[in-house]
């Protein structure tokens, strides 16, 4: 069924990888985000699926069970970022529309600790090729607080197109707030995103450090939802 096509896949670039989210990824999703809360607060939802503080892992898992099932329908491809194997962060093409449209929104997130290095634009190039060339979308959106504007930085390096401002689209951190629609179509990046950015960065030997770039938070509510 061509709702199913190029997934599950993982994807690299250097030591960054999108590999599928995965059930025993629980574990490191909670210790990242609670971690990072304060990192992450400023562009989440303020009553997210999941939320920033818990004790257990069942809300993780459940939410992974959750976005694994709309994998399958194909509605959603949900990775997991890694660096050099380490689990650091996640990207998911969610809110995927079929038909005529064959549209999509991309979310994310990294743990602060591997911001600034470029890890985020490489892994937001890989899935947005991938969902372009691959699994045969048209259009990826990433919804965008306008006070982020490392993460803004991040999608006009990358070709997104700024479509205005979208007023008081979600309730983020105690009151509605606008956001920005950035948008590319397949017909915009013919040679690959991911091709565009390799030009501006280089990356070292896994294990070596991490890659030149630039990058700042680019905070996204988990699983199913846009970037902040």
């Amino acid at each position: 069924m061509y709702r199913r096509r190029g997934w599950p896949v993982v994807l690299y670039e250097g030591p960054v990888a999108l590999r599928p989210l995965r059930l025993r990824d629980a574990a490191a999703l909670r210790e990242a985000r609670v971690r990072n809360q304060r990192w992450l607060r400023p562009w989440e939802p303020t009553y997210p699926d999941m939320p920033l503080r818990t004790g257990g892992l069942a809300p993780y898992a459940g939410m992974i069970q959750a976005i694994r099932a709309e994998a399958r329908q194909g509605l959603s491809m949900p990775w997991s970022i890694t660096y050099d194997g380490v689990f650091v962060g996640q990207l998911t093409v969610g809110s995927i529309v079929w038909g005529s449209a064959r549209s999509a929104q991309v979310g994310y997130w990294i743990d602060s600790a591997h911001a600034g290095h470029g890890i985020t634009p490489t892994a937001v190039a890989l899935a947005v090729d991938h969902a372009f060339f691959t699994v045969g979308l048209h259009r990826v959106e990433a919804n965008i607080r306008p006070e982020n504007r490392a993460s803004r930085r991040v999608v006009a390096k990358l070709g997104f197109r700024d479509e205005g401002v979208r007023r008081r689209q979600l309730h983020i951190d105690g009151a509605w707030r606008d956001h920005i629609c950035y948008a590319v179509t397949a017909e915009e990046v013919p040679q690959g995103m991911l091709r565009r950015w390799r030009d501006s960065v280089s990356f070292p030997e896994p294990g070596s450090g991490p890659p030149l770039g630039p990058e700042g938070p680019n905070g996204g509510r988990m699983g199913r939802d846009r970037a902040r």
